[in-house]
């Protein structure tokens, strides 16, 4: 609840601090006094309007998401704004920017501003409709939650599926390039060295010749052999050494006529033509290993490509399990609405007597599967759609909503902020909204603004707005000061007997509703 409200220098008001308790308020006063202008300051200084008072707090009762807002409570958490060259917000002392001053204020702050149609709303009745029938069918809740997971991973599947489904044809391209790249490179089946061993016959080949010519040239040194070790014998000296480095030599030339003799073999063409063929890899690769590596790189690949197929096929399997849990949950979740639907008819209808109004009507509709299910609430008075009833009745009808709501499925919901939800009603109907609104305010703290007798009179607390030497002021009437102000209500600002006869008569039976 709001408990303390603090004002300075706003157009017509100076300064003023007030003290709110709980239930039904009531501000009243001569028009042009300053009453709405007040409820805008209120509503200012929670970010829902814009701020025009140099400054202004607020006491709230209500606790703060420390972790969602970063603002630490206090025992009774204070809201304030500021307005130099810009306004700034704070809570507590806090900086906080007025975006989040206002989605935090808008949890525990209804105001009921004209022709709102929020209430409504297809998805809000629905909520009602669902809190409604977890009153009597707690399984309910986790049907509904059942319905909620299947249905968002159901949409979360159908979007990978979409996804993969317009990849499909680029991967079918992927997977050609890759079987390409993959079958070019097997085609020549490197191994890794490969190149230096041919580069290095190659070299061989292209001396071939001339080494077969010195060989045969040099192969003429054994045939003086024998003569080096009879010279040697002659000398008397060892030819242990001389023979070693001629064993050393013939096998050196032995090796050398084997190789060339194997190079015989040798298709010199295909040679060529192998390294080439790796040459070319290296030239697009960097290296034969390089080639090697891409190609494990497109085998790979092409696996993973190969694989959509079989996911697509596992996300479409997924999909018809999901639809199934959908379906059979979202039936479910119809036929429990369908049954409740009745009783909140009546509920609602029960306040719309009361508020001397036709019967409302509630049709469950069906369509497209979404988040709620696949129903929809659609709420007419009197058979007329809400576009075209009057303000009066939109007021009232909301009224009766909210009591329906407080009655069967809430037991605190913060604060109303009503701007002349009587007017343009008769003393009946006025009244009638006085004695909702006094219900409601068993669960809500209510402000309004009223310049009707009957509503004023239900007002657990009265304040009064007036002008005085062109500042507006407000004042806490007592029970005297109320019966004065409500009889000028009545008869204007020349107060007869009667005026005064009646609302001290609507006093008393207010004091004895609330006894």
């Amino acid at each position: 609840m709001l408990e303390r409200f603090y004002l300075k220098e706003l157009l017509i008001f100076k300064e003023l601090q007030l003290e709110f308790s709980k239930g039904l308020i009531v501000f009243t006063g001569p028009s042009g006094s300053g009453k709405s202008l007040l409820m805008d300051a209120i509503l200012a200084t929670l970010g829902i309007r814009d701020a025009k008072a140099a400054v202004s707090e607020l006491d709230v009762s209500w606790s703060i998401d420390e972790e969602q807002y970063g603002i630490e409570n206090s025992e009774k958490n204070t809201f304030r704004h500021i307005r130099r060259e810009k306004v700034r917000y704070f809570i507590n002392a806090q900086s906080i920017p007025k975006k989040r001053l206002k989605t935090l204020s808008m949890q525990h702050i209804k105001h009921l501003s004209l022709r709102d149609y929020s209430d409504f709303e297809g998805h809000n009745l629905l909520a009602l409709v669902d809190a409604f029938v977890m009153k009597k069918n707690p399984q309910h809740h986790s049907t509904l939650q059942h319905y909620i997971n299947a249905y968002e991973e159901h949409q979360s599947v159908s979007k990978e599926l979409a996804s993969l489904m317009e990849e499909r044809q680029q991967v079918v391209e992927l997977q050609e390039f890759a079987r390409f790249e993959i079958e070019k490179i097997a085609r020549i089946d490197p191994k890794e060295g490969e190149d230096e061993v041919l580069t290095a016959l190659k070299k061989a080949l292209s001396k071939k010749e001339k080494l077969d010519e010195r060989l045969h040239q040099a192969e003429v040194i054994f045939h003086y052999e024998h003569a080096v070790q009879e010279a040697l014998m002659l000398m008397e000296e060892e030819s242990a050494f001389f023979d070693d480095a001629m064993n050393e030599l013939r096998a050196l030339f032995d090796a050398a006529r084997e190789r060339l003799e194997n190079l015989e073999e040798t298709d010199i063409e295909s040679l060529l033509d192998r390294i080439e063929a790796l040459a070319s890899l290296k030239r697009r690769y960097g290296s034969i290993e390089g080639a090697l590596a891409y190609q494990q790189q497109k085998a790979q690949e092409l696996e993973k490509y190969e694989a959509i197929d079989d996911t697509i096929e596992t996300l479409e399997r997924r999909i018809e399990v999901l639809h199934a849990s959908v379906v059979a949950s979202a039936k479910v979740i119809s036929e429990n609405r369908a049954d409740a639907l009745p009783q909140l008819e009546s509920a609602l209808n029960h306040y719309l007597q009361q508020l001397y109004l036709h019967n409302a009507s509630l049709h469950c509709i069906n369509v497209a599967y979404n988040s709620n299910g696949c129903d929809t609430i659609e709420l007419q008075l009197n058979n007329t759609i809400l576009n075209n009833i009057s303000t009066g009745e939109f007021n009232r009808l909301r009224l009766a909503l909210l009591a329906v709501k407080s009655e069967f499925i809430t037991s605190e919901n913060g604060v109303l902020m009503l701007d002349e939800i009587d007017a343009n009603l008769s003393g009946e109907e006025s009244m009638s909204v006085a004695r909702v609104l006094r219900q409601l305010s068993q669960t809500y703290q209510i402000f309004v603004i009223s310049h009707q007798p009957q509503l004023t009179s239900m007002g657990e607390e009265h304040f009064l707005v007036y002008k005085e030497n062109n500042e507006s002021k407000v004042k806490r009437l007592d029970m005297n000061e109320r019966e004065d102000e409500i009889a000028r209500m009545i008869s204007g600002t020349s107060v007869s007997d009667e005026a005064r006869l009646f609302a001290k008569e609507l006093l008393e039976s207010a004091t004895c509703a609330l006894s």
